[in-house]
């Protein structure tokens, strides 16, 4: 057989550990996982001295195409998450314009999405308080999930997302448990934080530490303990997003032993700063719910290495610069992370503390794909999508402005320091990264369907 590609010599990331070993992709598969190949191929990659491992699944990304392309696109939005080793992407329902509460919306979204991605991706749906009998025809039309806002959602733009009541919440639950299907949340409660919010500015303390007691851990773990009630009484499938507190995992853990079928996320950038940090940062690192004190941070760091987080998520919320002004509680929130998910994370996870490296899969790979069917993505084995990527623990870089690909080139992770790098990432065989020649070649991503 004359392979299309060939990896040679790289440490190979299974699912029960690491070993030194060849791979052969064919028709965009894994075709041979050997010690040694000793076939042709097309094109062959020396993978020496670097982790060879499934490329990442960032199911929470915000692509504002169309409506608000002018914060990011497909095309951009891909690209960083291309140079930063992610493979597949699940797309929120908002903040695009119309949001996707629809399958007329959905429609626009897919044909808006059509040769412009550098990576696989998917669409959710939303639910909002209009739109309970347009769930059917949502799950139909082929969204990977659902998703809502229990925390506060203020716009005036006709055709925005919207936050759910209780009402909206339970009868949505009980429709998606009919249909099967996944309803992700974002957890914060919005009485409290909103009129905190007034009561701060009003008395002038709108500061990083200011911004963050604004938005104190019991809200979201409020949130949590409600979702899970619901669920409890709907048997809705729940996953919990962007999850920012050890409080709060303690709570999904906890239904999880109990039995409700619930899977939590984090990210990032709650793992790699803190509030302090935000002091000198800025705004840039404003994002909900907000980065946590030091002292809370430790907390969640032992969930991630005790196995009680599910999986990892960029949340890349983009958005104009002119958006990221003013205090802490004027600018926009949304951190711009897509391109910063796989290398910082190895970095901080693994180099630094000892995550095990097939663990560290599990966490930017596996996992979602599981949760989310998609049984040809997620791990290094045969037959699967030859979605790899190639991540070298010995090079170090800054990150710098004019080597980010978001259409709006502003990180909080600018001048940081990351002790690894993502050398090269392939999609079903194809190389769409390379270290040295940036972006290759033409989109190539496809759209993901679900195996139910």
């Amino acid at each position: 057989m004359k392979y299309d590609l060939i990896i040679k010599g790289g440490n190979v990331v299974l699912r029960d550990g690491v070993r030194q070993l060849d791979i052969g992709i064919k028709n965009e598969k894994i075709s041979c996982i050997a010690e040694e190949i000793t076939e042709d191929a097309t094109e062959v990659i020396d993978a020496a001295g670097q982790y060879v491992m499934p490329g990442m699944i960032d199911t929470h990304v915000h692509i504002s195409e169309p409506g608000r392309a002018e914060w990011e696109g497909f095309e951009t939005g891909s690209m960083a998450l291309a140079a930063g080793g992610t493979t597949s992407y699940v797309e929120m329902p908002l903040n695009a314009l119309p949001a996707t509460i629809n399958r007329d919306n959905l429609n626009l979204k897919l044909e808006a999405a059509v040769n412009q991605n550098y990576v696989d991706y998917g669409f959710y749906g939303g639910l909002v308080p209009e739109n309970l009998d347009k769930l059917e025809e949502l799950a139909d039309a082929g969204v990977l999930a659902f998703k809502c806002f229990m925390s506060d959602i203020t716009s005036d733009v006709p055709g925005d997302f919207t936050n759910v009541d209780d009402y909206t919440l339970y009868k949505g639950m009980q429709k998606l448990a009919e249909l099967d299907q996944i309803l992700c949340i974002h957890a914060e409660n919005p009485s409290v934080t909103s009129k905190l919010a007034v009561e701060f500015v009003r008395e002038g303390k709108t500061t990083a530490m200011d911004y963050v007691d604004s938005r104190p851990i019991f809200t979201e773990v409020d949130a949590v303990q409600r979702a899970i009630l619901f669920a409890k009484e709907t048997g809705c499938k729940l996953h919990i997003v962007h999850i920012s507190t050890s409080e709060a995992v303690q709570v999904i853990l906890k239904a999880q032993q109990e039995g409700v079928d619930v899977t939590v996320e984090s990210c990032p950038h709650y793992f790699s700063m803190t509030a302090e940090d935000v002091e000198q940062i800025g705004v840039k690192a404003k994002c909900q719910p907000p980065l946590r004190k030091a002292k809370d941070q430790a907390k969640l760091w032992d969930e991630l290495m005790n196995g009680n987080i599910n999986w990892l998520t960029s949340d890349h919320s983009p958005c104009t610069e002119d958006l990221k002004q003013g205090n802490l509680f004027e600018a926009w929130g949304g951190i711009s992370g897509a391109q910063n998910n796989v290398d910082l994370m190895f970095d901080l996870a693994v180099k630094q503390r000892g995550l095990a490296v097939n663990k560290f899969v599990d966490l930017i790979a596996t996992n979602p794909a599981a949760r989310f069917n998609l049984p040809n993505k997620g791990e290094i084995a045969v037959s699967k999508d030859a979605d790899i990527i190639l991540v070298d623990p010995n090079q170090s870089y800054t990150v710098k402005r004019e080597d980010l690909y978001y259409k709006n080139k502003h990180s909080a992770y600018e001048g940081r320091k990351i002790d690894c790098r993502v050398t090269k990432t392939i999609l079903r065989g194809n190389i769409v990264f390379d270290l040295n020649q940036g972006i290759v070649g033409t989109p190539k991503g496809k759209l993901l369907s679900a195996s139910k």
